[in-house]
């Protein structure tokens, strides 16, 4: 896992642009400390930092590699892991004579592509987003894996078309390139609603994101063409009678291939674990590979029951070292700014701040590390999922009496049982369910939003998916949005940032090809039910994950905001945050302040849509700003592990 910039330039300069390659590589050192390397033709100027996890002593980037006819065809630069490389690079020297100077992952990706074309991003089990420059063709070649695990950010301007793992990069390229720095209007406005900015948006209106399951040619002086190559469906297979127990060992099958491809590495690896089922499944099976695992989780400083002492007796009960990391509400607030700047859009899930600071602690004991990200999407396993049950009997009512229903529901007091029932009885599945997050309804947003466009909705997002899942049965629908929103826009971005932030490698053994292949298969039945989530996988972990874990209900990463934000951990600093902030021009601060105050004094809880605003705000002071410089250490980690 590293950190990759490169430019294709608009006239073959790209020999006066590799020294600003070069110094704009910096900003994201923390992606691959272990080395930096630069490499430029005529055309292409590529920058890579290491961060070294597989053939440590080579396997150098950027990378050459070519045939016998032309061995300096190719340069690679390479960002991820491809954990079939093993078989990938048999496969070639067996099948097409492929010669290796290496013993790493990155040579199968350039290989296979040589013989393959572009197709050969089908047959890469792993996460990655990476560049291939074609000397003989002139044609850049770039791709990201398809779930989005790996980052590719993307500009196109007077210089040139280039790219990089961090927007922060292309940031410092702006000038060069001829960038246009201004804000995104609508982007603002899908950030405020859904807590992060959609792919293939960012907040910066000439930066854009190759999008997940995407690959794009790029040609001198032209636009990239993006082409999808991934479109997950769900091809429900049912159970026959007398069946569930081969599915379900199937599904743990396929589980615990994932699991032991995602252990390849020459260093150690740990895992992240929360005490659910998700993370007890990945640690128990990585278990069998290293029983001498460390598994790592964070908590907060509270009263009472803590997640943490979960973990601990999930930890003990398959055996792991288990190391915690409790994090105060003095450490939550100041590494905000820290944390913003690595994130480069704003992600407004507080679950991020814990994960930080347990990826720093798990970095000085492992440089790799398992969880179970993907697995609610896969398997069906968000609460939410089950409100298709209870909304089954609207389905059967004439439309006319369904909107009669929401109108009803209007002229009922807020806080009144059956209320939410009714409305959201009223509305179909495409106008009701937006993902995981929704902070600002149109009201709301209305109030706080100076630019405020009723035509810009979450429905610019949403109603693209939508349209791939007709006919679908409705969770598989919701499973299908969430893949494209929530998991690339949220989970997977604070996984990879707040992991790389402390130069650590985090792996995701449930979003493998493989793996979601027998779980797209998994008929509604199997998946949601009216007591329980992700049956099909709970039943398939059963002998893996021990009882106390197995059925019990989804625990999340609980972050006391709602008190903080009520009481002096972060009252003070989030209206210091208000009052110091120059995005007047953006946000109403009276409008905010005044929910501070509402939220304050218990009138409403407006702490997920507070923690958005103030999040943009301290966005807006580091990177627009200016105003906030956070305070960003080189990183130095320990080279034994």
């Amino acid at each position: 896992m590293c950190g990759l910039l490169g430019i294709l330039s608009a006239d073959s300069n790209a020999g006066d642009l590799v020294s600003a390659v070069g110094s704009a590589m910096h900003c994201q050192r923390h992606r691959g400390p272990d080395e930096t390397g630069t490499w430029h033709d005529d055309d292409v100027a590529f920058g890579f930092n290491r961060l070294s996890i597989i053939d440590i002593g080579h396997s150098h980037q950027p990378l050459r590699w070519g045939p016998a006819s032309n061995p300096q065809r190719y340069a690679l630069t390479f960002n991820g892991e491809i954990y079939n490389y093993l078989e990938l690079r048999e496969e070639l020297a067996r099948e097409h004579g492929a010669v290796f100077q290496t013993e790493g992952d990155s040579e199968a990706i350039v290989a296979a592509f040589h013989y393959w074309g572009p197709e050969a991003v089908r047959r890469l089990r792993g996460m990655f987003a990476f560049a291939i420059w074609d000397t003989e063709s002139q044609e850049l070649f770039l791709a990201r894996d398809p779930f989005g695990i790996k980052p590719l950010f993307l500009a196109t301007g007077r210089a040139g078309t280039a790219f990089a793992s961090e927007k922060k990069s292309l940031l410092e390229l702006g000038e060069l390139l001829g960038l246009d720095t201004d804000l995104d209007a609508r982007a603002i406005e899908h950030y405020t609603v859904l807590q992060y900015v959609p792919e293939p948006e960012t907040l910066h209106a000439d930066i854009r994101r190759l999008e997940s399951g995407t690959y794009a040619w790029v040609r001198p002086g032209k636009e990239p063409e993006a082409t999808r190559y991934f479109s997950p469906a769900f091809p429900v297979r049912p159970f026959a009678a007398g069946d569930e127990q081969s599915r379900y060992r199937e599904i743990a099958a396929a589980l615990e291939d994932s699991v032991a491809k995602h252990m390849r590495a020459d260093v150690t690896v740990g895992s992240f674990l929360s005490g659910g089922i998700d993370s007890t499944a990945i640690a128990a099976l990585a278990m069998r590979h290293n029983p001498n695992l460390i598994t790592f989780t964070s908590c907060f400083e509270r009263e009472g029951y803590s997640e943490a002492d979960v973990a601990a007796e999930t930890a003990a009960a398959i055996g792991a070292k288990h190391v915690v990391k409790v994090v105060s509400p003095e450490e939550f607030a100041a590494s905000i700014p820290e944390i913003i700047w690595y994130l480069d859009d704003p992600v407004a899930d507080p679950a991020l701040v814990p994960l930080y600071f347990v990826a720093k602690e798990a970095r000085k004991h492992v440089k790799v590390v398992l969880s179970g990200e993907g697995a609610d999407e896969l398997f069906g396993g968000y609460t939410i999922y089950r409100e298709p049950l209870s909304l089954k009997p609207f389905g059967y009512l004439p439309r006319g009496l369904r909107r009669a229903a929401g109108r009803l529901s209007d002229r009922i007091p807020d806080g009144t049982r059956g209320k939410s029932l009714l409305h959201r009885g009223s509305l179909t599945l495409e106008e009701r369910y937006y993902g995981n997050a929704r902070s600002f309804n149109d009201a709301q947003l209305r109030s706080v939003l100076r630019d405020f466009r009723p035509e810009w909705t979450q429905q610019d997002v949403t109603a693209p998916i939508y349209a791939e899942s007709a006919g679908w049965d409705p969770v598989a629908r919701m499973q299908h949005l969430d893949l494209f929103t929530w998991l690339r826009g949220d989970i997977l971005v604070k996984a990879d940032k707040m992991t790389m932030a402390n130069s650590l490698e985090l792996r995701v053994p449930f979003l493998d090809t493989e793996v979601f292949k027998v779980a797209a298969q998994v008929p509604l039945e199997q998946k949601i039910t009216k007591t329980t989530t992700k049956y099909a996988l709970r039943q398939a972990l059963e002998g893996i994950v021990p009882p106390h874990v197995l059925h019990r209900a989804k625990l999340g990463f609980p972050v006391p905001l709602r008190h903080w934000l009520r009481g002096a951990e972060l009252q003070d600093w989030a209206r210091q945050t208000i009052v110091e902030s120059g995005a007047d021009h953006i946000f109403d601060k009276a409008a905010v302040t005044r929910m501070l105050d509402e939220h304050r004094d218990g009138a409403s809880d407006h702490s997920r849509r507070l923690w958005t605003v103030l999040c943009f705000m301290i966005w807006h002071g580091i990177f627009v700003e200016h105003r906030i410089v956070p305070q960003i250490a080189e990183p130095t980690y320990p080279v034994s592990l």
